[in-house]
């Protein structure tokens, strides 16, 4: 090939990587324009989790949602008719008011400088360290979209999506098996609604419970989502410590408790029962790996320079 068709090979290769992951990110990107920045959204974040701490699953989802659609540009913040907000897969999305309040505080003390993208990615980031989870450095730099449409929200992992399906739609964004099994492990504090898995719990007669769960939990489910019930009634996906962020969700899932199916299968598929078992072992090892996927997911599409901009307000275009 020699050594210019080499050269250009790698520049294509790294541009391919510059796309999905994202450049211009760096850790202490706000030292100098706005040294408070990652103070000023932690405090927020610790004031509203102290009034709800159902925020800290709820933005952890949010930039989850973000990353997934468009990259993580701050685009599920937008408002307004057939933005991101009103697809199916986000009505139930949480902590807008969070992120609101954090960009108010931070235009005040840094007018201009502060991407609501990056507000987000640091208030997931302090959702974990406020449910007990290891904290991590967040690199920042992300600037914010100027799109938001509900008709994007299209590809998101489902509660019904087998281990190949997931694996496919996380490798899209290269992300790999071991990013998917810890960043599925997030449901740790996570809820979900009753109409996600009530087909687990009862069959067409209403009689029978999906034979792989433990038939011993089945009932406390059918208690807590009736047949016929609310199937807007959330429930906490792991069972027994949904307020902390632990290894519980994984052992969950070796009992045969895993709520959704899409849980489930981490443990009855041989692929990804092995690393369900390295978390279960090492609560280290999974805030460890947690911390590193989160970071690849937070570089998936990043926006920077004309590409994007900083808002003034999170849930609309300047």
């Amino acid at each position: 090939m020699g050594l210019v068709g080499s050269l250009f090979s790698f520049i294509v290769f790294l541009s391919c990587l510059i796309a999905v992951y994202g450049q211009g990110t760096r850790i202490g990107f706000y030292s100098t324009t706005c040294p408070n920045a990652e103070t000023i959204v932690r405090t927020t974040m610790t004031s509203h989790f102290g009034s709800d701490p159902r925020i800290a699953p709820g933005l952890l989802r949010m930039h989850f949602h973000d990353c997934f659609v468009q990259g993580c540009d701050g685009s599920v913040l937008i408002s307004g008719p057939n933005t991101e907000r009103t697809a199916g897969a986000n009505f139930n999305l949480r902590g807008f008011e969070v992120i609101d309040d954090a960009k108010t505080q931070l235009e005040a003390a840094c007018p201009g400088v502060v991407s609501c993208a990056d507000i987000l990615t640091l208030a997931a980031r302090d959702s974990i360290a406020l449910t007990k989870g290891q904290s991590w450095q967040v690199p920042t730099g992300r600037r914010d979209g100027r799109v938001s449409l509900a008709t994007n929200v299209n590809n998101l992992p489902s509660p019904s999506d087998s281990v190949d399906v997931q694996r496919r739609k996380f490798a899209a964004f290269r992300l790999n098996t071991r990013d998917l099994v810890a960043l599925v492990g997030g449901h740790t504090i996570g809820t979900a609604a009753c109409g996600f898995f009530t087909n687990r719990i009862f069959n067409t007669t209403g009689n029978s419970a999906d034979p792989t769960m433990d038939q011993t939990f089945v009932p406390e489910l059918q208690r807590l989502c009736p047949l016929n019930g609310d199937a807007s009634t959330r429930v906490d996906l792991d069972f027994g410590s949904g307020n902390t962020f632990d290894t519980s969700f994984f052992n969950n899932l070796s009992r045969g408790r895993g709520i959704l199916q899409s849980d489930h299968v981490l443990w009855t598929n041989p692929s990804t029962r092995t690393i369900v078992q390295e978390f279960m072992a090492s609560r280290d090892n999974f805030n460890a790996q947690f911390a590193r996927s989160m970071v690849k997911m937070s570089n998936i599409g990043v926006k920077t320079g004309a590409n994007g901009e900083i808002r003034r307000v999170c849930s609309a275009v300047n």
